[in-house]
């Protein structure tokens, strides 16, 4: 039975494989659809708590500009994946100004706290950066693939559990998942894929490809000694300010002009 059960878990993981926007291989123990659906009751519990105590901005000039931004951007992102056509494309603003912080889950729900647009003064073309960056890791699977990670880990502590017999092993490994689902960061390969991505939408949307640059250099000085919350789950390798000037000329190759695209209907939750 133990060799059953370790030999199971074992050819899991090696058929649980897809391919993401790159070509790289992915661990997939979590669909990306299972994703989506798990993602939107998140998005969705979260989003009325923070209405509960008034969280959300409602300001028009605010409201205007990060929806004009994130909808040129989704445009562009509708364009080269034409299935997230099928998204809830939403995004919030959370009246945080202690939080560096923004995200995009599996889906589109995408959310941006007014402690990153302040403290780092965000140029539009910075924050279409960050909001590229963002939906780079939705549109290329990266919340399956984190949740699919923190299962990996919790398959090889049951399997560390049943080849012991210590079925507390078993439930420590479980409750480990639970929590590394969510806060597991993003890999490097990960970032390296959501930092190309992001800088294409951005630059295909009509925004500047060396702000992201300025952004990261910008994300630096104000690490301090532990670091804005964005680079808990965004690891920054030391060079990634370097790599994204490099990338700026090729970028600016895709619109010469920076064109502005159109701006995608999505919904602003308030």
């Amino acid at each position: 039975m133990k060799k059953f059960v370790l030999f199971s878990l074992v050819i899991a993981l090696l058929v649980a494989c897809t391919t993401s926007p790159t070509g790289r291989r992915q661990l997939m123990l979590i669909s990306p659809d299972a994703a989506i659906v798990e993602s939107k009751k998140a998005y969705l519990g979260t989003m009325a708590e923070l209405d509960q105590n008034k969280k959300l901005v409602s300001d028009p000039q605010l409201v205007k500009r990060v929806k004009t931004i994130t909808g040129r951007l989704v445009t562009e992102a509708v364009a080269l994946y034409p299935h997230t056509a099928e998204w809830e494309w939403s995004v919030a603003i959370i009246d945080d100004m202690e939080t560096i912080n923004a995200w995009c889950m599996a889906g589109g729900r995408m959310a941006i706290y007014t402690g990153i647009i302040s403290k780092l003064d965000l140029t539009d073309d910075e924050m279409a950066q960050i909001m590229g960056h963002e939906i780079s890791h939705a549109l290329a699977n990266h919340t399956a693939e984190r949740m699919s990670r923190a299962m990996a880990i919790n398959m090889g502590v049951v399997a560390a559990g049943v080849a012991s017999d210590s079925p507390g092993l078993t439930m420590t490994g479980a409750a480990l998942a639970a929590k590394l689902a969510l806060e597991l960061p993003n890999s490097r390969v990960a970032e390296k894929e959501a930092d190309r991505l992001g800088l294409e939408l951005a630059t295909r949307a009509g925004y500047k490809p060396e702000a992201a640059a300025s952004l990261w250099r910008k994300m630096s000085e104000i690490g301090g000694s532990g670091g804005p919350e964005f680079l808990s789950t965004h690891p920054a390798p030391d060079n990634r300010e370097k790599t994204l000037t490099a990338l700026a000329p090729e970028m600016q190759k895709l619109n010469p002009g920076l064109k502005k695209s159109a701006v995608y209907p999505i919904t602003i939750v308030q």
